[in-house]
């Protein structure tokens, strides 16, 4: 065999393993991404769960939702789910213009009602706090099956933006109004009981991307708040 053939033969032999040697580089690369891929979604979900469920040793109210963010007021075949703040001028004007329209809807099980409370508006209160406050009493209210009622009234006696908001006592109050004179309910306002899960349901919402009052989802796609807009989506 002449050196022009052993040399030709051993540049192949050197073209093949560094061939082999790339392929193995860019398994080893691949295999790398995929892992690191699917560590990241498994971080993601192991996020989307967490935020999915409050604090283990977080107090929710009666009524809750499965998922602990909202109180179902009715059942029926179309889901609906409402974002309020208690602070929200928006949303109040919501309430009073729609509030005869859900209840139809919700009287003849048309709908399943859910009220999700949330503290977006808590720094437009001095002190700040007052949209966390206000939830965790309607929460308190709930325990009693007064939800609606409460929030219907909170709303009526709703405070300026800028200002202290409600006091406890007031929410007490409100809450005597509408036959909640128990003492626990009392206590449950003023301790704040639910204020955690206030948190974790303002948490949940933005996770959906929902940062504004009053939102409404129907089918879980969101629809002006206007009585029309509702009538509509629900069919």
């Amino acid at each position: 065999m002449s050196s022009r053939v052993k040399s030709k033969q051993a540049n192949r032999i050197v073209r093949e393993q560094l061939a082999a040697e790339q392929r193995r580089r860019r398994t080893i690369v691949v295999s790398i991404v995929a892992a690191a891929v699917l560590l990241l979604a498994g971080l993601v979900g192991i996020g989307i769960y967490v935020n999915q469920k409050p604090a283990a040793n977080s107090a929710v109210p009666a009524g809750t939702t499965s998922d602990h963010t909202g109180i179902q007021i009715s059942s029926g075949p179309v889901p609906m789910d409402i974002y309020i703040d208690y602070l929200c001028p928006n949303c109040k004007r919501f309430e009073d213009g729609a509030q005869s329209t859900l209840d139809d809807l919700a009287t003849k099980k048309k709908i399943s009602l859910v009220y999700h409370p949330i503290a977006i508006l808590d720094h437009s209160t001095n002190p700040p706090g007052y949209s966390t406050r206000a939830g965790s009493a309607a929460g308190c209210a709930s325990d009693a099956g007064k939800f609606a009622e409460y929030t219907r009234a909170l709303f009526a006696q709703q405070p300026a933006e800028g200002s202290a908001g409600l006091t406890d006592d007031q929410l007490v109050q409100i809450g005597s109004g509408i036959g909640l004179t128990d003492p626990g309910f009392g206590q449950c306002v003023r301790a704040e009981k639910y204020a955690d899960w206030m948190a974790h349901n303002t948490d949940a919402a933005a996770a959906k991307n929902i940062n504004s009052t009053p939102t409404v989802l129907v089918n879980g796609k969101p629809v002006s708040p206007t009585v029309d807009a509702i009538l509509k989506a629900v069919g």
